[in-house]
């Protein structure tokens, strides 16, 4: 299958509001690897890599459980590493 990933950041009141764990717990029911982490300036970041359909499918479920936090989300391109060999919340 082929493998993509994805670099998002979310922005809007995404810190202090459990989207790290909630995050990691929507990505573990896909088919996809990568990392989410709280960044200095309040935003959140995210890396999926998996299967492009997976990436979409979690991405749109973080997205619905956080409709009222988020205020906007960048999604672009990443090169897949295949150092990521689960989903995890990174510090």
């Amino acid at each position: 299958m082929d493998q993509t990933a994805k670099h998002i950041i979310f922005r809007g009141h995404v810190q202090g509001v459990g989207f790290r764990y909630t995050a990691r717990q929507v990505a573990r029911q896909y088919n996809v690897t990568g990392f989410v982490r709280n960044l200095p300036d309040g935003t959140v970041e995210m890396l999926l890599q998996g299967p492009a359909q997976e990436i979409d499918n979690c991405i749109q479920e973080v997205q619905g459980s956080f409709e009222g936090y988020i205020r906007d989300t960048r999604i672009e391109d990443a090169p897949y590493n295949p150092r990521y060999t689960d989903f995890r919340v990174a510090i």
